[in-house]
Protein backbone atom coordinates (compact mmCIF):
# COMPACT_ATOMS: atom_id res chain seq x y z
CA UNK A 1 0.00 0.00 0.00
CA UNK A 2 2.84 2.35 0.85
CA UNK A 3 4.41 1.68 -2.55
CA UNK A 4 1.15 2.63 -4.26
CA UNK A 5 0.88 5.84 -2.25
CA UNK A 6 4.49 6.68 -3.04
CA UNK A 7 3.93 6.04 -6.75
CA UNK A 8 0.79 8.19 -6.85
CA UNK A 9 2.59 10.99 -5.03
CA UNK A 10 5.55 10.81 -7.41
CA UNK A 11 3.17 10.96 -10.37
CA UNK A 12 1.13 13.82 -8.88
CA UNK A 13 -2.04 11.72 -9.00
CA UNK A 14 -4.24 13.17 -6.26
CA UNK A 15 -7.54 11.33 -5.85
CA UNK A 16 -9.72 13.89 -4.10
CA UNK A 17 -13.04 15.70 -4.39
CA UNK A 18 -11.23 19.02 -4.71
CA UNK A 19 -8.98 17.90 -7.55
CA UNK A 20 -11.79 16.31 -9.57
CA UNK A 21 -14.93 18.12 -8.39
CA UNK A 22 -13.55 21.65 -8.16
CA UNK A 23 -10.30 21.99 -10.13
CA UNK A 24 -11.23 19.74 -13.05
CA UNK A 25 -14.87 20.86 -13.21
CA UNK A 26 -13.91 24.53 -13.12
CA UNK A 27 -11.33 24.04 -15.85
CA UNK A 28 -13.85 22.15 -17.97
CA UNK A 29 -16.17 25.16 -17.83
CA UNK A 30 -13.33 27.41 -19.01
CA UNK A 31 -12.62 25.09 -21.91
CA UNK A 32 -16.30 25.07 -22.81
CA UNK A 33 -16.43 28.84 -22.52
CA UNK A 34 -13.45 29.33 -24.85
CA UNK A 35 -14.91 27.04 -27.51
CA UNK A 36 -18.68 26.52 -27.58
CA UNK A 37 -19.70 29.78 -25.90
CA UNK A 38 -17.26 31.99 -27.80
CA UNK A 39 -18.24 30.26 -31.02
CA UNK A 40 -21.91 30.95 -30.36
CA UNK A 41 -21.21 34.61 -29.60
CA UNK A 42 -19.16 35.04 -32.78
CA UNK A 43 -21.85 33.40 -34.89
CA UNK A 44 -24.56 35.55 -33.35
CA UNK A 45 -22.62 38.78 -33.79
CA UNK A 46 -21.79 37.85 -37.36
CA UNK A 47 -25.36 37.02 -38.32
CA UNK A 48 -27.01 39.93 -36.51
CA UNK A 49 -24.60 42.61 -37.71
CA UNK A 50 -23.91 41.04 -41.12
CA UNK A 51 -20.15 40.77 -40.66
CA UNK A 52 -18.86 38.90 -43.68
CA UNK A 53 -15.77 37.22 -42.27
CA UNK A 54 -17.81 35.88 -39.32
CA UNK A 55 -20.59 34.45 -41.48
CA UNK A 56 -18.37 33.03 -44.23
CA UNK A 57 -17.81 29.26 -44.22
CA UNK A 58 -14.05 28.92 -43.99
CA UNK A 59 -13.80 25.14 -44.02
CA UNK A 60 -15.88 22.15 -45.05
CA UNK A 61 -15.76 18.84 -43.14
CA UNK A 62 -17.71 15.84 -44.42
CA UNK A 63 -19.83 18.12 -46.53
CA UNK A 64 -20.66 20.48 -43.65
CA UNK A 65 -19.45 24.09 -43.85
CA UNK A 66 -18.16 25.85 -40.73
CA UNK A 67 -17.72 29.50 -39.86
CA UNK A 68 -15.07 30.75 -37.45
CA UNK A 69 -17.58 30.45 -34.61
CA UNK A 70 -18.70 27.08 -35.90
CA UNK A 71 -15.14 25.77 -35.75
CA UNK A 72 -14.75 27.05 -32.20
CA UNK A 73 -17.91 25.20 -31.15
CA UNK A 74 -16.87 22.12 -33.13
CA UNK A 75 -13.74 21.79 -30.99
CA UNK A 76 -15.48 22.07 -27.62
CA UNK A 77 -14.74 18.47 -26.64
CA UNK A 78 -11.03 18.87 -27.29
CA UNK A 79 -10.95 22.21 -25.46
CA UNK A 80 -12.68 20.76 -22.39
CA UNK A 81 -10.37 17.75 -22.20
CA UNK A 82 -7.19 19.81 -22.54
CA UNK A 83 -8.46 22.24 -19.90
CA UNK A 84 -9.14 19.34 -17.53
CA UNK A 85 -5.69 17.91 -18.18
CA UNK A 86 -4.17 21.30 -17.43
CA UNK A 87 -6.03 21.47 -14.11
CA UNK A 88 -4.75 17.99 -13.25
CA UNK A 89 -1.21 19.18 -14.03
CA UNK A 90 -0.73 16.63 -16.80
CA UNK A 91 2.71 16.61 -18.50
CA UNK A 92 2.89 17.90 -22.10
CA UNK A 93 2.56 14.59 -23.98
CA UNK A 94 -0.50 13.66 -21.92
CA UNK A 95 -2.01 17.10 -22.24
CA UNK A 96 -1.70 17.23 -26.01
CA UNK A 97 -3.08 13.71 -26.41
CA UNK A 98 -6.23 14.71 -24.56
CA UNK A 99 -7.38 16.79 -27.53
CA UNK A 100 -8.23 13.62 -29.47
CA UNK A 101 -9.78 11.99 -26.41
CA UNK A 102 -12.01 14.99 -25.71
CA UNK A 103 -13.24 15.31 -29.27
CA UNK A 104 -14.12 11.61 -29.49
CA UNK A 105 -15.77 11.54 -26.07
CA UNK A 106 -17.90 14.62 -26.69
CA UNK A 107 -19.14 13.09 -29.95
CA UNK A 108 -19.94 9.75 -28.30
CA UNK A 109 -21.68 11.41 -25.36
CA UNK A 110 -23.84 13.56 -27.66
CA UNK A 111 -26.20 15.77 -25.61
CA UNK A 112 -24.51 14.75 -22.35
CA UNK A 113 -21.05 15.03 -23.84
CA UNK A 114 -19.62 17.55 -21.34
CA UNK A 115 -20.21 15.24 -18.36
CA UNK A 116 -18.75 12.31 -20.27
CA UNK A 117 -15.69 14.41 -21.14
CA UNK A 118 -15.20 15.25 -17.47
CA UNK A 119 -15.03 11.59 -16.43
CA UNK A 120 -13.11 10.32 -19.43
CA UNK A 121 -10.55 13.13 -19.49
CA UNK A 122 -9.81 12.51 -15.81
CA UNK A 123 -9.29 8.79 -16.48
CA UNK A 124 -7.11 9.38 -19.54
CA UNK A 125 -5.07 12.10 -17.86
CA UNK A 126 -4.34 10.04 -14.74
CA UNK A 127 -3.46 6.92 -16.75
CA UNK A 128 -1.21 9.01 -18.98
CA UNK A 129 0.47 10.58 -15.97
CA UNK A 130 1.07 7.11 -14.52
CA UNK A 131 3.09 5.94 -17.55
CA UNK A 132 4.70 9.28 -18.38
CA UNK A 133 8.52 9.12 -18.47
CA UNK A 134 8.53 5.52 -17.27
CA UNK A 135 10.15 4.21 -20.47
CA UNK A 136 12.94 5.25 -22.81
CA UNK A 137 10.42 5.65 -25.63
CA UNK A 138 8.16 7.99 -23.73
CA UNK A 139 7.35 10.00 -26.83
CA UNK A 140 5.52 6.93 -28.19
CA UNK A 141 4.26 5.20 -25.08
CA UNK A 142 2.63 8.15 -23.31
CA UNK A 143 0.52 9.46 -26.22
CA UNK A 144 -0.52 5.94 -27.25
CA UNK A 145 -1.53 4.90 -23.75
CA UNK A 146 -3.34 8.18 -23.07
CA UNK A 147 -5.23 8.03 -26.36
CA UNK A 148 -6.17 4.36 -26.08
CA UNK A 149 -7.20 4.66 -22.42
CA UNK A 150 -9.26 7.76 -23.13
CA UNK A 151 -11.03 6.59 -26.26
CA UNK A 152 -11.54 3.13 -24.77
CA UNK A 153 -13.18 4.67 -21.71
CA UNK A 154 -15.22 6.99 -23.92
CA UNK A 155 -16.44 4.07 -26.03
CA UNK A 156 -17.68 2.25 -22.93
CA UNK A 157 -19.00 4.97 -20.63
CA UNK A 158 -19.66 8.10 -22.72
CA UNK A 159 -23.00 6.98 -24.27
CA UNK A 160 -24.64 5.90 -20.97
CA UNK A 161 -23.27 8.93 -19.10
CA UNK A 162 -24.54 11.17 -21.87
CA UNK A 163 -27.98 9.58 -21.79
CA UNK A 164 -28.18 9.81 -17.99
CA UNK A 165 -27.16 13.47 -17.90
CA UNK A 166 -29.53 14.33 -20.71
CA UNK A 167 -32.40 12.47 -19.04
CA UNK A 168 -31.83 14.20 -15.71
CA UNK A 169 -31.67 17.59 -17.41
CA UNK A 170 -34.90 16.82 -19.26
CA UNK A 171 -36.53 15.85 -15.98
CA UNK A 172 -35.58 19.18 -14.41
CA UNK A 173 -36.84 21.13 -17.42
CA UNK A 174 -40.12 19.22 -17.59
CA UNK A 175 -40.65 19.64 -13.85
CA UNK A 176 -40.06 23.38 -14.24
CA UNK A 177 -42.67 23.54 -16.98
CA UNK A 178 -45.18 21.68 -14.79
CA UNK A 179 -44.34 23.45 -11.52
CA UNK A 180 -42.80 26.79 -12.52
CA UNK A 181 -43.13 28.37 -9.07
CA UNK A 182 -41.65 25.56 -6.97
CA UNK A 183 -38.97 24.60 -9.49
CA UNK A 184 -38.24 28.26 -10.13
CA UNK A 185 -37.27 28.55 -6.47
CA UNK A 186 -35.34 25.27 -6.37
CA UNK A 187 -33.35 25.73 -9.60
CA UNK A 188 -32.62 29.39 -8.94
CA UNK A 189 -31.34 28.78 -5.41
CA UNK A 190 -29.30 25.67 -6.18
CA UNK A 191 -27.60 27.00 -9.30
CA UNK A 192 -26.99 30.36 -7.64
CA UNK A 193 -25.37 28.66 -4.65
CA UNK A 194 -23.26 26.54 -7.01
CA UNK A 195 -22.05 29.70 -8.74
CA UNK A 196 -20.73 31.16 -5.48
CA UNK A 197 -19.23 27.88 -4.28
CA UNK A 198 -15.79 26.94 -5.68
CA UNK A 199 -17.42 24.69 -8.28
CA UNK A 200 -18.68 25.53 -11.73
CA UNK A 201 -22.36 26.35 -12.12
CA UNK A 202 -21.70 26.87 -15.84
CA UNK A 203 -20.34 23.36 -16.20
CA UNK A 204 -23.26 21.93 -14.21
CA UNK A 205 -25.81 23.67 -16.43
CA UNK A 206 -23.96 22.54 -19.54
CA UNK A 207 -23.74 18.96 -18.30
CA UNK A 208 -27.48 18.90 -17.59
CA UNK A 209 -28.33 20.83 -20.74
CA UNK A 210 -30.51 23.32 -18.85
CA UNK A 211 -32.46 25.46 -21.31
CA UNK A 212 -35.99 26.83 -21.43
CA UNK A 213 -37.68 27.94 -18.20
CA UNK A 214 -35.21 25.98 -16.06
CA UNK A 215 -32.37 27.82 -17.77
CA UNK A 216 -34.14 31.12 -17.08
CA UNK A 217 -34.45 30.24 -13.40
CA UNK A 218 -30.76 29.35 -13.32
CA UNK A 219 -29.89 32.73 -14.81
CA UNK A 220 -32.00 34.43 -12.15
CA UNK A 221 -30.22 32.58 -9.35
CA UNK A 222 -26.76 33.38 -10.66
CA UNK A 223 -27.59 37.06 -11.14
CA UNK A 224 -29.03 37.25 -7.63
CA UNK A 225 -25.73 36.06 -6.21
CA UNK A 226 -23.42 38.15 -8.37
CA UNK A 227 -25.31 41.44 -8.48
CA UNK A 228 -26.59 40.93 -4.94
CA UNK A 229 -23.13 40.55 -3.41
CA UNK A 230 -21.70 43.31 -5.62
CA UNK A 231 -24.28 45.90 -4.59
CA UNK A 232 -24.70 45.01 -0.94
CA UNK A 233 -20.91 45.07 -0.41
CA UNK A 234 -20.42 48.36 -2.26
CA UNK A 235 -19.74 50.23 0.99
CA UNK A 236 -16.79 47.96 1.73
CA UNK A 237 -15.44 47.26 -1.75
CA UNK A 238 -16.48 50.29 -3.81
CA UNK A 239 -16.27 50.24 -7.61
CA UNK A 240 -13.57 47.60 -7.87
CA UNK A 241 -15.68 45.17 -5.89
CA UNK A 242 -18.80 46.08 -7.85
CA UNK A 243 -17.13 45.18 -11.13
CA UNK A 244 -15.16 42.15 -9.93
CA UNK A 245 -18.24 40.54 -8.37
CA UNK A 246 -20.94 41.88 -10.68
CA UNK A 247 -19.16 41.07 -13.93
CA UNK A 248 -16.70 38.53 -12.58
CA UNK A 249 -17.80 36.11 -9.89
CA UNK A 250 -19.42 36.10 -6.46
CA UNK A 251 -17.00 33.29 -5.60
CA UNK A 252 -14.72 36.07 -4.34
CA UNK A 253 -16.91 36.18 -1.24
CA UNK A 254 -16.25 32.54 -0.28
CA UNK A 255 -13.55 33.37 2.33
CA UNK A 256 -16.01 35.78 3.97
CA UNK A 257 -18.82 33.21 3.80
CA UNK A 258 -16.60 30.71 5.62
CA UNK A 259 -16.01 33.30 8.36
CA UNK A 260 -19.70 34.32 8.57
CA UNK A 261 -22.15 32.16 6.60
CA UNK A 262 -24.99 34.57 7.40
CA UNK A 263 -23.76 37.03 4.76
CA UNK A 264 -25.05 34.45 2.24
CA UNK A 265 -28.65 34.83 3.42
CA UNK A 266 -29.49 37.96 1.42
CA UNK A 267 -28.42 36.85 -2.08
CA UNK A 268 -29.81 33.35 -1.54
CA UNK A 269 -33.21 34.62 -0.41
CA UNK A 270 -33.10 37.02 -3.36
CA UNK A 271 -32.60 34.09 -5.73
CA UNK A 272 -35.60 32.33 -4.16
CA UNK A 273 -37.67 35.42 -5.00
CA UNK A 274 -36.38 36.21 -8.49
CA UNK A 275 -36.44 32.57 -9.67
CA UNK A 276 -40.23 32.17 -9.63
CA UNK A 277 -40.69 35.74 -10.88
CA UNK A 278 -38.62 34.74 -13.90
CA UNK A 279 -40.54 31.51 -14.51
CA UNK A 280 -44.07 32.55 -13.59
CA UNK A 281 -44.35 36.23 -14.54
CA UNK A 282 -41.85 36.90 -17.30
CA UNK A 283 -41.59 33.33 -18.61
CA UNK A 284 -37.87 33.99 -19.02
CA UNK A 285 -36.24 31.24 -21.05
CA UNK A 286 -32.60 30.52 -21.73
CA UNK A 287 -32.57 29.00 -25.19
CA UNK A 288 -28.99 29.82 -26.02
CA UNK A 289 -26.23 27.33 -25.18
CA UNK A 290 -26.89 25.71 -21.81
CA UNK A 291 -23.55 26.90 -20.38
CA UNK A 292 -24.97 30.43 -20.36
CA UNK A 293 -27.60 29.37 -17.81
CA UNK A 294 -24.89 29.11 -15.18
CA UNK A 295 -22.95 32.27 -16.09
CA UNK A 296 -25.18 34.97 -14.62
CA UNK A 297 -23.74 38.41 -15.29
CA UNK A 298 -20.19 37.10 -15.76
CA UNK A 299 -19.14 39.02 -18.85
CA UNK A 300 -22.90 39.43 -19.40
CA UNK A 301 -22.88 35.88 -20.79
CA UNK A 302 -26.22 35.02 -19.21
CA UNK A 303 -27.87 37.96 -20.89
CA UNK A 304 -26.12 37.29 -24.20
CA UNK A 305 -27.33 33.70 -23.97
CA UNK A 306 -30.94 34.78 -23.48
CA UNK A 307 -30.61 37.17 -26.42
CA UNK A 308 -29.08 34.56 -28.72
CA UNK A 309 -31.80 32.14 -27.61
CA UNK A 310 -34.43 34.62 -28.72
CA UNK A 311 -33.05 35.17 -32.20
CA UNK A 312 -31.22 31.90 -32.88
CA UNK A 313 -32.00 29.09 -30.40
CA UNK A 314 -29.33 26.47 -29.81
CA UNK A 315 -29.78 22.99 -31.25
CA UNK A 316 -30.56 21.60 -27.79
CA UNK A 317 -33.24 24.24 -27.24
CA UNK A 318 -34.75 23.64 -30.68
CA UNK A 319 -34.94 19.92 -29.87
CA UNK A 320 -37.03 20.89 -26.84
CA UNK A 321 -39.42 22.98 -28.93
CA UNK A 322 -37.79 26.43 -28.87
CA UNK A 323 -38.26 28.67 -31.89
CA UNK A 324 -36.70 31.96 -32.95
CA UNK A 325 -38.67 35.01 -31.87
CA UNK A 326 -38.61 38.80 -31.92
CA UNK A 327 -38.36 39.84 -28.25
CA UNK A 328 -41.01 42.26 -27.04
CA UNK A 329 -40.54 45.17 -24.67
CA UNK A 330 -41.96 42.91 -21.92
CA UNK A 331 -39.25 40.32 -22.63
CA UNK A 332 -36.50 42.94 -22.39
CA UNK A 333 -38.06 44.36 -19.22
CA UNK A 334 -38.08 40.91 -17.65
CA UNK A 335 -34.44 40.25 -18.54
CA UNK A 336 -33.29 43.60 -17.14
CA UNK A 337 -35.33 43.31 -13.95
CA UNK A 338 -34.30 39.72 -13.24
CA UNK A 339 -30.64 40.23 -14.14
CA UNK A 340 -29.89 43.60 -12.57
CA UNK A 341 -32.65 45.66 -10.98
CA UNK A 342 -34.31 43.21 -8.59
CA UNK A 343 -31.05 41.72 -7.22
CA UNK A 344 -29.65 45.24 -6.74
CA UNK A 345 -32.71 46.21 -4.69
CA UNK A 346 -33.66 43.02 -2.85
CA UNK A 347 -30.25 41.74 -1.70
CA UNK A 348 -29.16 44.99 0.03
CA UNK A 349 -32.62 45.35 1.60
CA UNK A 350 -32.56 41.80 3.00
CA UNK A 351 -28.97 42.25 4.11
CA UNK A 352 -30.00 45.39 5.98
CA UNK A 353 -32.46 43.28 7.97
CA UNK A 354 -29.64 40.86 8.75
CA UNK A 355 -27.51 43.78 9.92
CA UNK A 356 -30.24 45.02 12.26
CA UNK A 357 -30.49 41.52 13.72
CA UNK A 358 -26.75 41.56 14.36
CA UNK A 359 -26.03 38.74 11.93
CA UNK A 360 -23.92 40.85 9.56
CA UNK A 361 -21.49 43.57 10.65
CA UNK A 362 -19.34 46.17 8.94
CA UNK A 363 -16.34 44.56 7.30
CA UNK A 364 -17.94 41.12 6.91
CA UNK A 365 -18.17 41.62 3.13
CA UNK A 366 -14.75 43.19 2.59
CA UNK A 367 -12.78 41.42 -0.12
CA UNK A 368 -9.21 40.58 0.77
Amino acid sequence: MEKVKSFLKRKNIVISAKRYGIDALGAMAQGLFCSLLIGTILNTIGSQFHIGFLTAQIITINGVGYTIGGMASFMSGAAMAVAIGYALQAPPLVLFSLATVGYACNALGQAGGPLAVLFVAIIAAEVGKAVSKETKIDILVTPIVTTLAGIGAAWVIAPPIGLAASAFGQLIMQATELQPFLMGVVVSVLVGVALTLPISSAAICSVLGLTGLAGGAAVAGCCAQMVGFAVMSFKENRWGGLVSQGLGTSMLQMPNIVKNPRIWIAPTVTSAITGPIATCIFKLQMNGDAINSGMGTCGLCGQLGVWTGWIAPSDAAVANGAVAMAPSAFDWLGLILISFVLPAILAPAINQVCRRMGWVKDGDLTLS
